[in-house]
């Protein structure tokens, strides 16, 4: 076996161990494109040497996805298989685990109308409410990983011989995993815990309020009383500790839902469902935007904010350092799931109610009343910078430094 066979295998045992956290006697679902064929089995052969009981594979071919939108009739696009939601409910209450291995094409929908895509996104997230109440109030086990794809590698590192871009991507993807390590897994449990420690800081502190400046950016995030800071990974309903994102490099709380005012600047494209945005702005007031704009994409955030009423409001705030491993990289990924851990971000859409106290056990209208948001979307958009500075408001008035030019102070 050579160092790159030896890599995979490490990579494809963290996922297990630490990612979805495989328990003996679980079923697993898989989610991955077609080019990760040899890796997704090295996942799988993990997962049953874990002691799953059945693992599934739900493969995804972009090249089918896109003939879709391009030949299927208009009417078609409001509809999603209520067999498939059915399929992911079920086994979120039989106490499975879902692995997504998501790495979208940036430039997927190129050409494509944007209506046709926001259409379908939003039927699969009318179909699959019920199912992504389960993830987000933590009654799942679930991991997002990446592995390289031809187009996605491509993009990113277009800089360098296509033949050698793949290979980039991997060492990438091995690097800002900890995969190089003697064993990536203790090297996780230690990166677990110093995201714990800045998560306890914050949930000490209490902040009022979260002032954020920059180049464009100019906001003021009130939180509700009683959120609850978060990072590195939670526990399911079980109590068996898994890891949503790998890699992860952020603390993440919810704003209160009307109380974000300002302007804010994205220092980074956002890979929308295979639709690139760039140079995005937006101005809220009491918590609701306002007004919008982008240097290329304007229409596909259109699309977005008119999904639901709460799709125009903030449902996350999260910290992360500019100096983090993948930000050193000096590399835009053209992917959330890794771009977001590069960079301070925020999310519109749909709070994650574990973010504040007891509410995995509210209702929607209890959790709005509280000061959360809920919609059907959650999208991440990146606003770090090395020019990024951010102040907390304690109860009292009084006004610290949290950030300085992008760095915990």
């Amino acid at each position: 076996m050579n160092n790159f066979e030896q890599m995979l295998e490490k990579y494809a045992e963290l996922v297990i161990k630490v990612g979805v956290n495989i328990q003996p006697g679980q079923v697993l679902i898989v989610q991955a494109p077609l080019e990760t064929v040899e890796f997704t089995r090295l996942v799988v052969a993990k997962a049953y040497d874990a002691g799953a009981k059945y693992v599934q594979v739900e493969w995804d071919d972009e090249r089918i996805t896109r003939l879709r939108y391009e030949k299927a009739p208009d009417d078609s696009f409001g509809y999603y298989p209520k067999w498939q939601a059915d399929m992911m409910e079920q086994l979120a209450e039989g106490g499975g685990a879902v692995l997504h291995i998501k790495v979208p094409d940036p430039e997927l929908f190129r050409g494509i109308d944007s209506w046709k895509v926001s259409t379908a996104v939003k039927a699969a997230a009318v179909a699959r409410e019920k199912y992504q109440s389960y993830v987000r109030n933590n009654q799942v086990s679930w991991s997002l990983i990446k592995a390289p794809t031809r187009a996605w590698a491509d993009k990113v590192f277009a800089d360098l011989p296509e033949e050698s871009r793949i290979q980039a991507m991997w060492d990438a993807v091995f690097l800002m995993n900890r995969v190089g390590s003697d064993d990536p897994v203790a090297a996780w449990r230690e990166h677990i815990a110093e995201l714990k420690t800045r998560q306890q800081f914050m949930n000490t502190k209490r902040y009022k309020s979260l002032h954020y400046r920059a180049p464009g950016t100019d906001l003021r995030v009130e939180l509700p009383e009683g959120h609850l800071w978060l990072g590195g990974g939670d526990e399911n309903e079980a109590g068996v500790y898994f890891v949503a994102n790998m890699p992860t490099e952020e603390i993440y709380t919810m704003p209160l839902r009307t109380g974000v005012n300002g302007t804010v600047t994205s220092t980074m494209p956002l890979n929308l469902n295979g639709r690139l945005v760039e140079g995005l702005r937006f101005t809220f007031k009491d918590g609701k935007v306002t007004d919008y704009d982008a240097v290329s994409g304007r229409e596909h955030l259109t699309s977005l904010l008119e999904t639901d009423e709460g799709a125009a409001y903030l449902g996350e705030v999260a910290l992360v350092p500019h100096d983090s491993p993948i930000s050193r990289l000096n590399r835009i990924f053209y992917n959330t799931g890794i771009d977001e851990n590069a960079s301070c971000h925020f999310a519109l859409g749909s709070s994650y109610p574990v973010n504040i106290e007891g509410g995995t056990k509210l209702s929607k209208d209890e959790l709005l009343a509280k000061g959360a948001n809920v919609s059907l979307t959650h999208v991440d958009f990146m606003i770090g910078s090395a020019e990024l500075d951010i102040d907390g408001e304690l109860a009292d008035g009084t006004v610290e430094p949290v950030f300085r030019q992008g760095r915990w102070v």
